[in-house]
């Protein structure tokens, strides 16, 4: 069954992304997932959707949501967070990426932030719905930017502008975090990190764990994935793109690409260049 990958258990289990010609920062993924099970994963770009059946549980900024039909689900960027069904149907959704630079570009504002990762409301899942479908198939660039910014005022209830809140102890990790953004193809270590936050490895792991739900390495590997999105969508061959993020060898990112977004490294990659 055409994007269904080869590591899917259930041949009901599908995952389609495209990118818009010539506009950068904007991914769409629609999905339906009955029995995957999604590890941490991030995207550096807001990740807003509908789910159009079913039901969605996942663990996000420290809590476990359930999205049910109808309902939008708002993440804002560089945010980790799982997936998996909470209907035995699974669920059914659409998604689109905006990368901040490409939502400010649109809007003319920064500081966007949604306080809710899920927010109920039928009225407006089905009109966001009904854009993504529209923005999936070819339109013409002023067709596609009037789409977008249907979809983005229709969001506009839904966030705060310029007064974005962190919690207290997040500031205590962008070093790190950008850290290893800067350094994905190296051997990092743990002590490496520690002595940068001044802590010692226990402790360090032990509040880096208690502040994002994932170990250090998990935020590392979250980082490679995310940036071997980008690298095969720039049409880089899968095994360039795994020594340019870290990993060993192709079938290692194979692996790891298909257990965060569902799908190969080379499938993605003939889906957003197609």
């Amino acid at each position: 069954m055409q994007g269904v990958p080869a590591q899917f258990s259930d041949e009901t289990d599908r995952a389609r992304f495209r990118q818009l010609d010539g506009l950068t920062g904007v991914e769409l993924y629609h999905a339906h997932i009955s029995r995957y099970a999604f590890e941490p994963h991030t995207h550096e770009a807001f990740g807003i959707g509908t789910i159009d059946a079913g039901a969605e549980r996942f663990r996000y900024r420290g809590a476990l949501h359930t999205a049910p039909a109808q309902s939008l689900v708002l993440m804002n960027p560089d945010e980790l967070h799982t997936g998996e069904s909470a209907s035995e149907e699974g669920w059914r959704y659409r998604m689109i990426y905006l990368s901040p630079d490409r939502l400010a570009a649109l809007t003319g504002e920064r500081g966007w932030w949604f306080t809710d990762a899920v927010r109920y409301d039928p009225q407006r899942a089905l009109r966001l719905s009904a854009l993504l479908a529209m923005l999936w198939q070819p339109q013409e660039p002023l067709a596609r930017d009037s789409l977008l910014l249907a979809a983005v005022d229709l969001l506009r209830p839904c966030a705060r502008i310029a007064d974005r809140v962190l919690p207290e102890p997040a500031h205590r990790f962008d070093r790190i975090k950008e850290y290893l953004r800067d350094n994905l193809a190296a051997s990092v270590t743990l002590d490496e990190l520690a002595a940068l936050a001044s802590l010692s490895p226990y402790h360090f792991q032990r509040q880096f764990k208690a502040q994002y739900h994932v170990t250090p390495h998990q935020m590392l590997m979250a980082f490679r994935l995310f940036r071997a999105k980008e690298l095969l969508a720039l049409g880089v061959p899968a095994a360039d793109v795994a020594l340019s993020v870290g990993l060993t060898d192709q079938a290692h990112l194979t692996r790891s690409f298909a257990n965060r977004y569902g799908t190969t490294p080379v499938r993605y990659q003939k889906q957003v260049r197609r």
